[in-house]
C-alpha cells in the first residue's frame, strides 16, 4: 500500500491540492448561504444539490459534484465550534501524512460515498422491481444521507488512529485521550449502521458508513501499522528472535532516531522502522510520520 501511495505521489503529487480542508469549509459556508437563502426564495437551492441518484441517472449529473457543498447539519453555534475542531483536525492531518495523502483519503471518501449512494440505488430498484415511481421517492428520501457527515468523522478517527494519546477538552473542560473519543466514535457509527442501517432497513445509512470504514481501513494500511501481518514481515521477526541475544541491563531495544527516547522513558510508546528511510532508523508514535526521510 505504502508502495502504491508512493508510486501515485511521484506521478500526480503537484496536483494535490494545499489546504484541502479550509476549502472544504469554504464550500460548507457556500453551503449554508443557499441554505439561508432557501428561506426566503420559492424554491430551496439546496434541493438541486444533494447526491439523488435516481435524478442523477436522468441527466442531473452535477449533483456528483455539488452534494459536497451540503453542509453536515444545520448552521449553529454548535456547528461553528465543531467546524472549527475538523479544521484543526484536518490541517494536523495533512501536515502529519502530506497534503497527497491527505488528498487521496478526503478525495476517496468522497468517490467511495458516490458508490455507496449507487449500490444503495441498486439495492433499492431490486427491492422494489423497478417501480419508477417508487424508486424516485425512495431515492430522493435516501439523497440527503449521503453527505460528508460521515467523511468527517472518518477524518476524526485517522485523527484518533494517529494520535491516540492528544488528549482534547470534551465540553471545554474533561480531558480526554482522543483514542477514547475514537472508539466512542467508531461504536456509535457501528451501532447506527446495524440498528438503523441493516435492523431498521435504512440502508442508505448502512452503505454510508461502510464506505467508510472501507476508506478508514485502507488509510490504516497505508500507515504501515498493520505491516505485522504481512508474512515477510511475521518471518523476519521469527528469525530476529531467533538470532537476537538478551540485551544487556541498562540497554534499550528501541530508540527513536529523531527524539531519542526509549520504551524506558514510556512503556506506553510504541516504535516502527521506517520503509522509506534507507538504512535501520526507528521511530516513535509521535515522529513516524513527521520524520524527514533518509536518503
Amino acid at each position: 500500500m505504502n508502495n502504491f501511495l508512493y508510486n501515485l505521489e511521484r506521478r500526480f503529487g503537484k496536483y494535490a491540492i494545499p489546504n484541502l480542508t479550509r476549502n472544504i469549509l469554504i464550500l460548507y459556508i457556500a453551503g449554508f448561504i443557499l441554505q439561508l437563502m432557501g428561506r426566503v426564495l420559492p424554491i430551496n437551492i439546496t434541493n438541486y444539490l444533494t447526491l439523488d441518484v435516481y435524478l442523477i441517472l436522468h441527466g442531473q449529473v452535477w449533483r456528483l459534484v455539488t452534494w459536497v457543498l451540503i453542509p453536515p447539519v444545520a448552521l449553529s453555534i454548535w456547528i461553528i465550534i465543531t467546524l472549527y475542531l475538523y479544521y484543526f483536525i484536518g490541517t494536523t492531518m495533512e501536515r502529519t501524512i502530506g497534503t497527497f495523502k491527505y488528498n487521496v483519503f478526503i478525495f476517496g471518501g468522497a468517490i467511495f460515498m458516490i458508490i455507496a449512494a449507487f449500490v444503495t440505488y441498486g439495492v433499492h430498484a431490486i427491492m422494489l422491481k423497478g417501480n419508477g415511481a417508487l424508486l424516485a421517492a425512495y431515492s430522493g428520501y435516501m439523497a440527503p444521507i449521503f453527505s460528508t457527515y460521515y467523511i468527517q468523522m472518518a477524518v476524526f478517527l485517522t485523527f484518533a488512529i494517529s494520535y491516540p494519546d492528544m488528549q482534547l477538552l470534551l465540553m471545554f473542560i474533561i480531558p480526554v485521550k482522543v483514542k477514547w473519543l475514537g472508539i466512542v466514535y467508531a461504536a456509535f457509527l457501528a451501532f447506527d449502521a446495524i440498528y438503523t442501517g441493516l435492523i431498521s432497513g435504512v440502508y442508505g445509512v448502512l452503505f454510508a458508513i461502510l464506505s467508510q470504514f472501507i476508506n478508514l481501513f485502507l488509510f490504516y494500511l497505508s500507515t504501515g501499522r498493520a505491516s505485522h501481518l504481512n508474512p515477510k514481515e511475521i518471518k523476519r521477526r521469527q528469525e530476529f528472535k531467533r538470532n537476537v541475544k538478551m540485551a544487556p541491563p541498562g540497554v534499550t531495544r528501541h530508540k527513536c532516531a529523531v527524539c531519542g527516547r526509549t520504551e524506558k522513558d514510556n512503556p506506553n510508546l510504541e516504535f516502527r522502522f521506517c520503509s522509506k528511510c534507507n538504512g535501520n532508523y526507528e521511530y516513535c508514535q509521535d515522529h513516524l510520520f513527521t520524520h524527514q526521510h533518509v536518503q
